[in-house]
């Protein structure tokens, strides 16, 4: 709501901007880095398809894993998430050599997060896929969508879609529960360990 009430405003102060301070030609303004973007840019989204599509997928992900994580946990994995794909997609701008400075936006990379999670948890739980129609366990579901994702930001298909911060949401998903299994720390409320 504050978006639609601020537009460009928001995105100059929250969207995640590549490391450095450029004149934004298109918000009329400077724009950079700072830290707090890493978590602010994942509340902005580019349309009410694109936060529907992220709140789809939480909700169809999203429920289990909180369930059997508890939400403190369920959070903690969240945020991991974000945060790493923040991370990454500063990372890969660093190295990009665009001329502009285009900002990054959304929860994708909390929501990658979460998908890892739930491949983890329940990996032989079946997804059905729409196109093509048929159903994977959910183990190769998220392999498979990580897969995809890796081949769409090497080959720079789907321009405007930041496919290494999905990749970096979900290597921080990863993250996060390998050390909780390494940790041994009981995430779950059946009391069994991630």
């Amino acid at each position: 709501m504050a978006q639609g009430l601020f537009g460009n405003q928001m995105l100059a102060v929250f969207a995640l901007w590549p490391v450095g301070h450029f004149y934004s030609s298109e918000l009329h303004t400077m724009v950079g880095f700072h830290v707090w973007q890493l978590v602010t840019s994942a509340f902005l989204h580019a349309s009410w398809v694109h936060i529907g599509l992220n709140m789809y997928a939480l909700f169809l992900f999203g429920r289990d894993v909180e369930k059997e994580m508890g939400s403190k946990y369920y959070l903690i994995l969240y945020f991991a998430a974000v945060l790493s794909a923040g991370l990454v997609q500063l990372f890969v701008s660093s190295l990009s050599s665009s001329t502009g400075a285009y900002p990054t936006i959304g929860a994708s990379g909390g929501v990658f997060g979460v998908l890892l999670a739930f491949g983890i948890l329940y990996p032989q739980r079946l997804i059905f896929m729409f196109f093509p129609p048929i159903a994977l366990p959910a183990w190769l579901f998220v392999i498979v969508y990580g897969l995809i994702e890796l081949a769409n930001g090497v080959f720079g298909t789907e321009a405007g879609v930041a496919h290494f911060a999905h990749l970096g949401g979900m290597l921080g998903g990863y993250l996060v529960i390998r050390y909780w299994q390494k940790h041994q720390l009981d995430t779950r409320h059946s009391g069994l360990y991630v």
